[in-house]
């Protein structure tokens, strides 16, 4: 009786031990993400529409670089 209480105690300290490595993992994880998504915006930022050309036969009436 004992050693089935013991493995209990056992196991559910060993699964509380996971948990905490797991919830660590994904806050690391969750950061690195959010990382990256401001990289990404920050280069989304930056990125210039081209303009239509204002002269010439060309390029005038539909952004033909599209």
């Amino acid at each position: 009786m004992d050693s089935a209480v013991n493995n209990m105690v056992h196991t559910t300290l060993a699964m509380q031990q996971a948990q905490v490595v797991q919830e660590a993992q994904f806050s690391v994880f969750k950061d690195a993400l959010d990382g990256q998504a401001a990289h990404i915006t920050a280069l989304m930022d930056s990125v210039v529409e081209p303009q239509l050309a204002t002269s010439g036969s060309v390029g005038t009436q539909i952004n033909t670089t599209a």
